[in-house]
Order: C-alpha cells, then structure tokens, then sequence
C-alpha cells in the first residue's frame, strides 16, 4: 500500500515538474514575442520569404495628418530569392500612363556613390507641373523629381524610371528619414540590406498618392533594421489634385 502511494506521489512531482519546466518555456517565449525580435516573427508568423500573393494597397489608409503608416505589423515581405540574390538596383518600366513602377535592389558598401551627385535632368515625369508657393515652401517649388531608389543608396541620379513626380516635403523630410536609416545601417556595418519601394497611385491618378517603402537587413535576418511603411505624398499647406498634379493653397 505504502509502495503504491508513493509511486502515486513520484508520478504528481513528475507531472508538476513537467508543467513547471512548459510554464517558464511559455513565459520565455512571450517575453521574447513583446521584444519582436525579427528571426522569431519570421518563424511564427511567416515574415520575408513566404510572400504568396501581391501585397494589397486599397488597405492602406488616407493621409490623416500623419506622414506615415506602418503596414503588415513594419514587416516586409520580399522572398526567400530576392533575400539571396546579389548587389543590384532594377527600375519597373513606366506603365501605360507613363507613370513610374517599383524600384526594387539589393544595396550593400559596393553601390554607394563615390562621387558628388549632379543635376537630375530635365526629365518630367506623370502628373509633373512647374507650382511655387514662395511663402510655403523653403525652396520654392512644389515638386521635386523624387528617387525612388535614393541616390545616397546607390549611385543612380538620372535614370528616368527612377524619378517620379513627390512634394519637396516627401522628398527632403519624410522619406528621407528612412533612406538615412539604410544608409547609416549599411555604412556601419558594411551588410546588405534588402530594399524595395513602389510608387502607389489610385486609379488613374498622375502624382502617386505616396510610397510604400520595404527594407531588410540580410546578414542578420533582419535584427539590424527591416521595416514596411506607406509615406504620404504631401506637403502642409498645399492640396494637391492627384490626378493631374495640379494644386492649390489650402484654405484656411
């Protein structure tokens, strides 16, 4: 009887030494979920590499003050090819509009320019018109042609399909601020990052509304830097019919 008893007692510690070892498992893993770091995201909830379908811009929602959205939780969804290809910048052809597609690159030390950039060019992309706002606007003109590619990132200054028609606050503020965090990630640590940022136009709209931007630092699964934003288009002040470009004073 006292044999049987104890076997009982042997078989309640095991239990509860088991359940006590998956209780501190459970709470590792939770504890390392809030940190989000980006190998275990990838592994629990399918991050870079397992793109299956065109990623939906009608989600994305109307400028509201902000000058970006985050989207798909800031994760980016390139696949496991473009994670592995080599050094390289690839421009979209202009659509049927003649409006500007997706650049997408692997950016890494050996394309970063070496030599002072120069003047972009007389190129005009869709939806472009020469507007001032000299009260506005710190230099003046509406518009800038904007990189889709910045060129900090990778030499390329005058390529036509690399230029679209983006305020001078897209272009000098908000997106910017992202461009300088790949630079900086690639100048520091001399790895590759995984780059891709497609203009985003509704309808048959000339001036995108604004840009999706994606990054992905490869050598290290994207613990350095990796983020997936909508930036705005806009420029305080100022509204801007997106389908021919044209603009005007915002009242008030």
């Amino acid at each position: 009887m006292r044999s049987t008893k104890k076997r009982t007692q042997n078989r309640i510690w095991v239990f509860l030494l088991a359940l006590a070892v998956l209780l501190v498992c459970a709470g590792l893993l939770l504890h390392r979920l809030g940190a989000a770091p980006s190998a275990l995201l990838e592994a629990l909830s399918g991050g870079p590499g397992t793109e299956s379908a065109p990623f939906d811009e009608s989600g994305i929602p109307a400028y509201s003050g902000q000058d970006w959205v985050e989207l798909n939780k800031n994760r980016p969804l390139f696949t496991k090819e473009e994670l592995s290809a080599e050094a390289h910048v690839t421009f979209a052809p202009f659509d049927s509009l003649g409006r500007t597609g997706t650049g997408e690159a692997m950016l890494g030390p050996e394309l970063l320019p070496t030599e002072e950039r120069g003047p972009v060019g007389d190129f005009r992309p869709s939806g472009w018109h020469t507007a001032r706002y000299d009260d506005l606007i710190e230099d003046r003109f509406l518009y800038n042609r904007c990189h889709v590619i910045g060129y900090l990132l990778c030499g390329d200054n005058s390529t036509p399909e690399n230029l679209f028609t983006g305020t001078r606050y897209l272009n000098a503020t908000s997106m910017l601020e992202w461009e300088m965090k790949v630079a900086y990630y690639i100048h520091s640590t001399k790895n590759h990052v995984a780059y891709r940022v497609t203009p985003a136009y509704e309808g048959k709209n000339l001036v995108a509304t604004g840009v999706r931007m994606e990054a992905y630092s490869v050598e290290d699964h994207g613990k350095g830097l990796q983020f997936h934003v909508f930036v705005y288009n806009v420029q305080p002040g100022i509204v801007i019919d997106y389908r021919t470009g044209e603009s005007r004073r915002a009242e008030g």
